[in-house]
């Protein structure tokens, strides 16, 4: 049957539209990838294979574990210069223990750049690790803590995608006179630096938990937000925990909602 070049036409102009609609859909949500350590780490699913979370790890809680209830689709309008979409999904890609320098060299960073895609967005938050001099396994100085700062915010920058440095969440430690005093010496500054060199979006997180930490009180966030536990009250540390780092639910809950505060504020002056 002879098909004339019109139709010919129509179908391939329909073919197209048709590509454009699915591509449309897929792209109606942005993904929000976090890169960083344990503080971050959602523990839950896949993170450890073969454990229970609720019997051995529970109540360990990564701030990135409950950041996606912050970005309902209600809350969205408050960020809509970050994401621009109807929706997000956080892809939490932290892990444990990991520094800038292993995070890279682990290949964790590639799988991220190799998926990232125009508009999507690219949370940052290491410092923990990297100034960790007696682990040389995942020690790195803060110049070089800068240069792979440099090449995350870089590498998303070629795929279109948005990078957002995070200064470290605070320790529960050093308290002076009531004020919860800065843990992580120049790493903090190290990642101002590149924010300010590179015209970065930068959450002072470090400052945020410190400030809000502060207001509720040591004898507080030690017992509800960090990982400071009695003993015979949770199965997965039956002799108790003493952890002035890692979070509880509530402590993480908080992290998470001052992250989100952060993006609230830098919507408000969107410079890319």
């Amino acid at each position: 049957m002879k098909v004339s070049n019109n139709i010919l036409k129509c179908l391939a102009g329909l073919s197209v539209v048709m590509f454009l609609m699915a591509f449309n859909i897929e792209r109606k949500h942005t993904a929000v990838y976090l890169i960083g350590d344990s503080t971050m780490v959602d523990y839950t699913g896949n993170y450890d294979l073969g454990k229970d979370y609720l019997r051995e790890r529970y109540p360990l809680t990564g701030w990135g574990q409950v950041f996606q209830q912050f970005l309902s689709s209600d809350s969205l309008s408050q960020i809509n210069k970050i994401i621009k979409t109807d929706s997000a999904v956080v892809d939490n890609r932290a892990r444990g223990g990991r520094s800038t320098r292993t995070f890279f060299q682990e290949g964790r960073w590639r799988m991220v750049f190799e998926n990232l895609k125009p508009d999507d967005v690219v949370i940052m938050q290491f410092g923990h690790n990297d100034a960790s001099e007696g682990k040389p396994e995942r020690y790195v100085d803060s110049e070089g803590y800068k240069e792979f700062l440099r090449l995350f915010v870089n590498q998303t920058r070629e795929k279109g995608a948005l990078p957002i440095i995070v200064t470290p969440v605070a320790r529960n430690y050093p308290w002076k006179d009531g004020t919860l005093q800065n843990a992580h010496g120049e790493y903090d500054q190290a990642s101002k630096d590149i924010a300010k060199e590179l015209k970065v979006m930068l959450i002072d997180l470090n400052q945020k938990s410190r400030d809000y930490f502060s207001k509720m009180g040591e004898g507080y966030v030690t017992e509800h937000f960090f990982m400071n536990l009695p003993e015979g009250i949770y199965e997965a540390y039956p002799n108790g925990q003493k952890d002035n780092t890692h979070f509880q639910p509530q402590g993480a809950t908080e992290v998470a909602r001052l992250v989100f505060q952060g993006l609230k504020e830098l919507n408000l002056n969107f410079k890319k």
